[in-house]
C-alpha cells in the first residue's frame, strides 16, 4: 500500500492504573515536537483502577483535530478488551501487541498485520519488581512505537530528560526500556510502517493544554483571587490549576502571604454561596463543577440572579441524568445553565470550543458577570476540559484591566443625597452597586426576597414587576455583548450546519469533505447567550440548518427555537450522544442521511 504520511490514526488499549498515561503523553508530545498537527482523546473509567482505558491519537498533515473512528494501528495491551480493539482495526492496518503470551486464533484476521513484541518478558529480563515491570512495560511500547512510526529518538531523549532529570533512578529505568522496545522494533520489522511521520514545522506557534489548565490561567489572567469548589469529575483538575497558578503568582514576595482564598467546600451548595459572598464583597471569584453540581446550585444561582450579584461559574460538562458516566463527555446542560433555578430566570452563557477559548471566555465571563451584575457560566465539557489539545499560543495583554462594572467608589457616593441599590439611572437596565465599607451611604445588604428599585422589601405587584422586567431588560442586553457567532459562509449555499462547543472541530472538518463533494454549505457556531439578532438572520436566511450537538434531546435547538424565534422546520437535528468526543464522519452520515430524505 502507498505511504500515509502525518496522517493516521492509531489507539492504545490498556488498563487503568497501569501507568499508561505516562508512555501516551510521551508519544503525544513527541509527535508535536516534531512540528506536527496532533491530537489525543483519552478514554478512561470512573474508578480508579482495573478498568479498560483507551487513548486515541489522531495525526493529520492539515491540522484536522476531530476524532476519528477508522484506526490504521492499535496497540492492544489490555487482553480483556482484544475482541473489540482487533475489531476496530481498519482493513490493511497493524496490531501491536505483548507477544509474550501467544493471541487465540479465533482473534486473527487476514485483513490485518500482527506485530508481537514480547513486552512483559523482555520487561521481566531487565527490571525487578513487580511495579516496575508492569509500568516498564508501557514505556517499553513507546519506544516500539517510535521505531514503528518513525518518531525521532532524539526528542524522546530530551522529553523524558525533562520530565525525570532530577529522578535519575527513573530517568535510567525510562531510557532503558524505551531502548528496549525501540531495538526490537527496529530488528524484528521492517521500520518505519507505511503510516509515519516526518517532520514538518506546523506546530511552533501551537501549544499542547488542556480546557481545564487553560480555563484556570484565564481566571488568574481575569483577577480571580477566590476560588470555592466541592470536587467533581471532570472539573477538578481546574481548580488544582488555578491553585498551582495562584501559588507561582498570586503570593506577595516580601511577606510570601497568599493574595488568594482557595476552598474545598462540604457540597456544592456551600461553594456557590461562598463564590456569591466574596463576589458581592468585591472579590472575583468562581466555581468548577459539572452538571450534577449546577443541579444542586440552581437556587443560590436564582438569588445571585435576583439579587443582581456578580457570579462566574465553569461547568464542564459530561453524560448524564443523575451520576451519568463521570468521564465522558456531553452537552446536555445547555438548558439548566440558560434558565437555572425556580422562577423567571435567564443567565449569560458562553460556549468555548477549544482550550483557547477556554482561556479567553474565562477572563471575559468575569467582566461581563460584573458589567452585567449577574451570573455567567462558562461551559465546556469533559472532551476540552481534560484532554490535551493543539492550539495557538495563548496571548496574555499586560494592558488588559478589568471591566468592574457600574460600581460607585468613596468620592461617587459622598456627592449624591442618597443611594438606591436597584435604581435604573442610566436607562440600561444596569442599576449601580457599591462594595461593603467604602461608605457609609453604600448598601451593605442585598434582597433575594421581594424588593422595589430603592432596595426596600415588597409584595407591591407592580414595585415587583418593575425590577423583575428591568433585570429582563438588561439580560437581553447582554445579547450584544457575548462574543459574536463564528460564521463561515459558501457562496450558493442554501444548507447551514450550526454549532456550538466542542463540536466545531469536526464540524469544519464535515463542511470540508461536503464542499469536496460539491454540496454547499455554510458554517455557524454560536459562542454566547443570549443570543443576537446575528444568529437568528443566519438561521433564517437558510432553507435548512443542520444543528449539531452532543445531547439526546437536541437543546441548541430548543434554544434557538425558544429564544431566537425560529421555526423548529428550519432547524434539522442531528445528535450525538455516545458519550464519545464528535467525528465528522458522525456529522456526514447525518446530513447525508437526510439529504437522501429530502431529495
Amino acid at each position: 500500500m502507498s505511504n500515509q504520511i502525518n496522517d493516521f490514526a492509531f489507539k492504545i488499549a490498556t488498563a487503568n492504573g497501569t501507568g499508561s498515561a505516562s508512555a501516551n503523553s510521551l508519544i503525544m508530545q513527541a509527535i508535536f515536537r516534531m512540528g506536527v498537527p496532533v491530537t489525543g482523546k483519552n478514554l478512561f473509567p470512573s474508578n480508579i483502577q482495573g478498568l479498560p482505558t483507551w487513548y486515541e491519537i489522531r495525526v493529520n498533515k492539515n491540522g484536522y483535530t476531530a476524532r476519528t473512528p477508522i484506526f490504521d494501528l492499535m496497540v492492544a495491551l489490555n487482553p480483556a478488551t482484544y475482541s473489540k480493539d482487533i475489531a476496530e482495526v481498519r482493513a490493511g492496518g497493524w496490531l501491536l501487541y505483548d507477544s509474550t503470551w501467544p493471541l487465540n486464533s479465533d482473534l486473527v484476521r487476514d485483513d490485518v498485520t500482527y506485530l508481537g513484541v514480547p513486552l512483559a518478558e523482555l520487561c521481566n529480563e531487565a527490571f525487578k519488581g513487580v511495579r516496575e515491570r508492569i509500568l516498564m512495560k508501557n514505556i517499553a511500547y513507546a519506544g516500539a512505537l517510535a521505531a514503528l512510526l518513525g518518531i525521532s529518538p532524539e526528542i524522546i531523549s530530551e522529553l523524558t530528560k525533562e520530565k525525570y532529570s532530577r529522578k535519575p533512578a527513573l530517568l535510567d529505568s525510562n531510557e532503558k526500556a524505551i531502548a528496549l522496545g525501540f531495538e526490537y522494533a527496529k530488528n524484528h520489522f521492517n521500520c518505519p510502517l507505511p503510516i509515519h511521520l516526518e517532520a514538518m514545522d506546523e506546530t511552533k506557534d501551537s501549544i499542547l493544554i488542556d480546557g481545564n489548565t487553560a480555563a484556570a490561567l484565564g481566571c488568574v489572567y481575569a483577577g480571580a483571587t477566590v476560588g470555592a469548589w466541592y470536587p467533581i469529575t471532570p472539573s477538578t483538575s481546574m481548580m488544582e490549576g488555578f491553585k498551582g497558578f495562584c501559588q507561582r503568582f498570586r503570593v506577595d514576595p516580601e511577606t510570601k502571604k497568599n493574595r488568594y482564598a482557595i476552598i474545598q467546600a462540604e457540597d456544592e451548595l456551600s461553594a456557590i454561596g461562598m463564590v456569591i459572598g466574596a463576589s458581592w464583597a468585591g472579590a472575583r471569584a468562581f466555581t468548577p463543577t459539572s452538571g450534577p453540581g449546577v443541579s444542586l446550585m440552581s437556587e443560590f444561582l436564582g438569588l445571585a440572579y435576583y439579587a443582581e450579584v456578580p457570579t462566574v461559574l465553569f461547568d464542564v460538562q459530561r453524560t448524564g441524568p443523575s451520576t451519568g458516566m463521570p468521564t465522558r463527555t456531553q452537552q446536555c446542560d445547555l438548558m439548566i445553565c440558560a434558565y437555572a433555578s425556580h422562577g423567571d430566570t435567564k443567565h449569560i452563557n458562553l460556549y468555548p470550543a477549544d482550550p483557547k477559548e477556554a482561556f479567553e471566555m474565562a477572563a471575559n465571563a468575569f467582566d461581563l458577570a460584573e458589567r452585567f451584575q449577574t451570573p455567567v457560566m462558562v461551559l465546556t465539557d469533559l472532551d476540552i476540559g481534560m484532554n490535551d489539545w493543539m492550539v495557538p499560543k495563548l496571548k496574555w495583554d499586560d494592558s488588559y484591566r478589568p471591566d468592574r462594572g457600574k460600581v460607585l467608589n468613596a468620592e461617587q457616593l459622598e456627592d449624591i443625597k442618597t443611594f438606591w441599590r436597584y435604581y435604573d439611572a442610566d436607562g440600561d437596565g444596569i442599576a449601580y452597586r457599591t462594595l461593603p465599607g467604602v461608605h457609609p451611604k453604600g448598601a451593605t445588604f442585598t434582597r433575594g426576597s421581594g424588593h422595589n428599585k430603592f432596595g426596600g422589601y415588597t409584595e407591591d405587584s407592580d414595585e415587583y414587576q418593575e425590577v423583575l422586567d428591568r433585570i429582563a431588560r438588561k439580560i437581553e442586553n447582554a445579547a450584544n455583548a457575548v462574543p459574536a457567532p463564528i460564521i463561515r459562509r459558501t457562496e450558493g449555499a442554501k444548507l447551514s450546519i450550526v454549532t456550538v462547543g466542542g463540536c466545531n472541530a469536526a464540524c469544519l472538518e464535515a463542511v470540508d469533505k461536503l464542499a469536496a463533494e460539491g454540496i454547499k454549505v455554510d458554517f455557524m457556531r454560536v459562542r454566547g447567550f443570549p443570543f443576537s439578532d446575528e444568529v437568528t438572520q443566519f438561521l433564517l436566511s437558510h432553507e435548512t440548518n443542520f444543528v449539531v450537538e452532543q445531547n439526546r434531546d437536541g437543546q441548541l435547538r430548543s434554544l434557538l427555537a425558544l429564544e431566537a424565534k425560529v421555526p423548529l422546520e428550519k432547524m434539522v437535528p442531528l445528535r450525538f450522544y455516545s458519550g464519545l468526543p464528535l467525528c465528522a464522519q458522525e456529522v456526514l452520515s447525518g446530513v447525508h442521511s437526510n439529504l437522501m430524505v429530502t431529495a
